[in-house]
């Protein structure tokens, strides 16, 4: 038995580098009794660092109540379970449905948040995604496609407040992408980076604008695990004006809490 408690532990294993787990993740990861694990997502090398007498199971083929069934029954004969996730468990990790079912067989669980696809992207492209002057602002969304998103977040209204976007599980949508977008006033020319498998060996980056964006995936053949990052904060041209766009916080004329402001001349 490991040193963990009996419970359900929600990990989030990162964007695909073994390396990006927490800390704190992958000490459970090498101390858990069962782990149970995305294995179309996650990272096979990373698995490989549990315990050699941990049960590890695949989940890519389980329905819900299989995978919460798994849990529970390993729970209650007091062993500790490792759930690993990709990415960030609170984005889009199909979380809230597992715990639902776990909590009415009260069963104890803790998530462990881990590194998003959308920062991980941001990450390899050298990108920031809040420029001071530019855009304060990130938007985490989802083009519509067969599951439907409520009303007042369709595509279209949210881009209306012309921030940086990210899109997860947009990549084979990516006319209607373009078309809501343009539809919210949106430049043709606006940039769009595309990321497919972010820190994956395999990974593959795509520059583009919202005019080219869909000829250029096609082209690349991405049509799975890429996450998109519209905006202006995306320009890679941006660096050349950066004196525009410089933040407060190391201005030497602002003061703050820990340091006093010189003067402007």
């Amino acid at each position: 038995m490991s040193e963990l408690e009996a419970k359900v532990y929600i990990v989030g294993a990162g964007p695909g580098d073994p390396d990006l787990i927490t800390v704190k993740g992958e000490r459970i990861l090498r101390s858990a009794d069962v782990v149970l694990y995305t294995d179309s997502l996650v990272s096979e090398e990373l698995i490989a660092r549990a315990r050699p007498d941990t049960c590890v199971m695949k989940s890519a083929g389980m329905a819900l109540e299989e995978i919460v069934e798994e849990m529970v029954v390993h729970v209650r004969q007091g062993k500790s379970v490792a759930r690993i996730h990709t990415g960030d468990p609170a984005v889009y990790g199909a979380i809230f449905e597992q715990l639902s079912l776990l909590k009415k067989e009260s069963i104890p669980y803790e998530i462990v948040p881990g590194v998003s696809s959308v920062f991980a992207s941001a990450a390899v492209l050298g990108a920031e995604l809040t420029i001071p002057e530019l855009t304060q602002t990130l938007i985490l969304t989802r083009a519509e496609g067969r599951t439907p998103v409520p009303e007042k977040e369709k595509l279209r209204s949210l881009a209306a407040h012309h921030t940086t976007i990210a899109l997860f599980l947009s990549a084979t949508l990516t006319k209607k992408v373009v078309r809501e977008l343009l539809d919210a006033g949106w430049s043709e020319e606006t940039p769009v980076a595309v990321v497919q498998r972010a820190t994956w060996p395999d990974q593959k980056i795509l520059r583009s604008t919202l005019c080219s964006l869909d000829e250029d995936m096609r082209k690349a053949g991405i049509r799975s695990h890429a996450m998109i990052l519209a905006g202006w904060a995306l320009d890679e041209k941006l660096a050349d004006r950066a004196e525009d766009y410089r933040s407060k916080l190391y201005d030497k004329t602002f003061t703050h809490g820990y340091r006093k402001g010189v003067p402007a001349q």
